[in-house]
Order: C-alpha cells, then sequence, then structure tokens
C-alpha cells in the first residue's frame, strides 16, 4: 500500500463518520481511529522482515484545525479556498535550501503548480494546487511541522 492510497483512506474514514477502522495485509497493519473531538489516530506496523525498519509502530496524532481569531474579519477569509496538507510531516516552501520559494503572497497559480513539498518518512512529496488563482496567505511557516487537513494556504480564486 503506498503513501496516496493511505491518504486517501485517511480521508474517507475522515468522512464517513466511522469510529475506527482496521485494515490488515500481508506487511502492513493500519488502524484509523476518531475520537468524538475530531482527533484522529493512525497506527502503522511493519514486522521486522520488511525493508523499513523505521516504519514499525508510529503512532500519529492529528489535532483539530485551528479557527479563524474572533479579531479576524471572517468575511474576508470566507471568499478564499484553502488548500490544506494531505499528508503530516515536515512543510517546506523550496525544493532546497539553495533554490528559490515555489510561491509567494501575490503570486498567481494555476492548477497543477507546485505549490510546496511535505516531507513524510524521508519522502519528499511535492503539493500541487488544485485550483487556478492567486495566493492570499501562507499560513505555515518554513521547515513547521504539518498535520493531516491542515491550512497551508489561502488562495482568491478570483
Amino acid at each position: 500500500m503506498d503513501l496516496k492510497e493511505i491518504q486517501n483512506l485517511i480521508k474517507f474514514v475522515a468522512k464517513s463518520g466511522a469510529n475506527e477502522v482496521k485494515l490488515e495485509m500481508d506487511d502492513v497493519k493500519i488502524t484509523i481511529k476518531t475520537g468524538s473531538d475530531s482527533e484522529t489516530t493512525i497506527v502503522q506496523q511493519v514486522p521486522v522482515q520488511a525493508q523499513m525498519p523505521q516504519a514499525a509502530a508510529q503512532p500519529v496524532a492529528s489535532a483539530p484545525a485551528p479557527t479563524a481569531t474572533p479579531a479576524a474579519p471572517a468575511e474576508d477569509d470566507s471568499k478564499y479556498i484553502t488548500i490544506k496538507s494531505p499528508i503530516i510531516g515536515t512543510f517546506y516552501r523550496k525544493p532546497s535550501p539553495d533554490k528559490p520559494l515555489f510561491v509567494e503572497v501575490g503570486q498567481n497559480i494555476s492548477e497543477g503548480d507546485v505549490l510546496c513539498i511535505i516531507e513524510a518518512m524521508k519522502l519528499f512529496n511535492e503539493i500541487e494546487s488544485e485550483v487556478s488563482g492567486k495566493i492570499v496567505k501562507i499560513l505555515v511557516d518554513d521547515s513547521s511541522p504539518v498535520e493531516f487537513d491542515q491550512p497551508l494556504f489561502l488562495v482568491d480564486p478570483s
């Protein structure tokens, strides 16, 4: 089972409202639990014989998405599209330290443009835009840890 399939499974479970899902295959056991406080726990276990020993039993908890502060005008953010993290990992705004940023505030983006990289378990995943528009706000600092479904960018689609 690859990372994309796991991400899709997590999204499906989150939308379905199920409390717990267990999936067991030959070399992988995944348990996804969702609590009443919107907390998601993922446990992935790989036997010692597997090629990736660092992936053995890594529990990861996802916090609920932060809400807007009362001082911020809610109507300004409501017209924007929020691009969220599809995975848990470390957020990077550049492909490498000596390269330019993928995107900046005020930059126009198209569907399929790479917005950032999220490193998860030593794999660097390019996060592409699913919408076209203008970057209004970048909500995460470079080299910061991000959670699944955490808002990363605000995009003005107009």
